[in-house]
């Protein structure tokens, strides 16, 4: 450990700033951290806390075995991950996902990086291109980069901004629900990371009730766009619940209110639909409606939502919004290292690069991290396989995906190189963790060994 190295700054405290800033303490370099709030707020975080979880509070599947996004839980514990760390440790129960309770996990991410002696955190806008005399920058501003920062990368690369709408799904006090119409019951029974098979709430609908519900979804106002922002898509991975309903009656039924492995306790038999509430904290007091993003206006969203049975008398901690998120075209604008090929002294982590979601966030804060403290110590770099999560993520956002038609993308399988021999269904997927675990280990030793 030297604090004789020049320091690595890295703008934004979200997951991938939080991480990367973590992973070059680690290694023994410094780092100052720069965040903006609350010195300058955003359009959705809520507090100054660092990794503050604005949409879902959920990771997803923390199925290591048979799930792409599970498999990057693993592959990120492996790495000394911050953010598996402190979610692990503020886990909330949510069936097969790893959910967190949002305040605890962000408070413990803030109270590791401040405890760190190699990391000063200063509150701050970086507004514009960093000042040339620091040499190496990690710029993981996330969604909600700012302005200035956003239209100096613009300049400096030629490059029009990319851009895409993402929306938050509103929480309810957990008192308001009226559990003699809905009950506590996992899918499947399925019990998951710290939770029972009994860890979500449900509210089932028959045909009538949910024929009328979709049409308030369709007919309710919704808020409107800026005319700046008109011609910018919708993330299709988080899609506002009205935007799904209109696209045919049955499109809520066969995603976010599918009836399948739910059994309704007080009629003994499945449902026509059925909306699940997550537990988003703690102590139990707040659920999150799962997929329930939205753009409906306040006073709506309020009238629409009690019309699910068991939320008529709901009281909102929060509603839903929406929220402009802008990313690179970093197939065109990156090299492997995250580094800005306009300007090599910048390096790129997180939400901005072009990945969707938390855990993809955080796991290119964690590699951008480390390529930028092998730099800084004169070590040799190695990108982790492209048979792993973390390097199938990585391939994809500076090479694997095509410029032209570059989107957001969650950590999938279809990502990985293709398996030898001919393996189908599960074992497929079995198939492909397994290599990765393997090759993962197998990166983590050559890294170890250059150090």
């Amino acid at each position: 450990m030297s604090t004789s190295l020049l320091p690595i700054h890295v703008i934004g405290g979200g997951l991938a700033g939080s991480e990367a800033a973590w992973q070059i303490a680690s290694a023994g370099v410094p780092v100052v951290l720069h965040e903006m709030r609350p010195v300058r707020k955003t359009e959705a975080h809520q507090t100054e806390g660092l990794a503050e979880m604005v949409c879902s509070n959920s990771f997803r599947s923390d199925d290591a075995e048979y799930n792409a996004v599970g498999l990057l839980h693993e592959e990120m514990r492996r790495c000394d991950s911050l953010i598996l760390r402190c979610a692990d440790a503020h886990k909330v129960p949510a069936g097969g996902a790893l959910a967190v309770d949002r305040d605890a996990f962000s408070a413990a991410v803030s109270d590791t990086i401040a405890r760190h002696p190699l990391v000063t955190l200063v509150r701050e806008e970086v507004a514009g291109l960093p000042p040339e005399d620091w040499d190496s920058v990690i710029v993981a501003t996330g969604p909600l980069t700012s302005p200035a920062l956003a239209e100096a990368v613009r300049e400096l690369t030629g490059e029009e901004s990319l851009a895409f709408f993402d929306a938050i799904a509103p929480i309810v006090y957990t008192e308001s629900i009226d559990l003699s119409k809905a009950w506590f019951q996992s899918r499947y029974d399925k019990p998951g990371p710290g939770g029972t098979g009994k860890d979500y709430i449900n509210c089932a609908m028959d045909r009538d009730q949910y024929t009328a519900f979709i049409q308030a979804l369709i007919d309710a106002p919704k808020t409107d766009f800026k005319e700046w922002e008109k011609n910018t898509p919708y993330f299709e991975g988080c899609l506002p619940i009205e935007v799904m309903a209109s696209r045919g009656i049955d499109t809520l039924r066969y995603g976010p209110m599918k009836p399948v492995g739910l059994t309704n306790p007080h009629t003994g038999g499945r449902s026509h639909a059925i909306v699940q509430l997550r537990q988003d904290n703690a102590l139990g007091t707040l659920y999150n409606l799962v997929g329930f993003q939205t753009k409906m206006k306040y006073a709506d969203q309020t009238r629409v939502f009690r019309m699910i049975p068991g939320l008529e008398n709901a009281e909102f901690a929060r509603l839903g919004g929406m929220h402009r998120n802008t990313f690179l075209n970093s197939p065109k604008l990156l090299d492997r290292e995250m580094r800005l090929k306009a300007m090599p002294r910048l390096r790129f982590a997180g939400q901005v690069t072009g990945v969707e979601g938390y855990v993809e966030s955080a796991a290119i804060g964690l590699l951008t991290g480390r390529f930028a403290a092998a730099e800084r110590m004169g070590q040799p770099s190695f990108s982790p396989p492209p048979t792993t999560a973390l390097g199938a993520l990585l391939n994809h956002i500076t090479g694997g995906a095509e410029a032209e038609t570059f989107q957001p993308m969650n950590v999938n399988f279809g990502l990985f190189p293709d398996l030898e021999g001919k393996i189908k269904g599960r074992d497929r997927k079995l198939a492909y963790t397994r290599r990765a675990l393997a090759d993962l280990d197998g990166w983590l030793g050559r890294q170890s060994q250059a150090a």
